[in-house]
């Protein structure tokens, strides 16, 4: 599946916190705001069909 590309305005303070955790987690910045946005998703119950969202953030399952 193709992924979507999407320029992203953010405060520099968030974005350079987002960089700090996604570092501790072994993942690019742009993995770790996808993994918090799915598991918004997931907690929210607004988690699309499981074949619908394909699975490149591949810690999203561990918390």
């Amino acid at each position: 599946m193709a992924r979507k590309q999407y320029p992203l305005r953010i405060d520099p303070a968030i974005w350079e916190a987002v960089q700090r955790w996604a570092d501790d987690e072994m993942r690019s910045a742009n993995g770790q705001v996808e993994w918090i946005l799915r598991d918004a998703l997931k907690r929210a119950g607004r988690l699309p069909k499981k074949e619908a969202l394909p699975k490149s953030a591949s810690k999203d399952d561990e918390g």
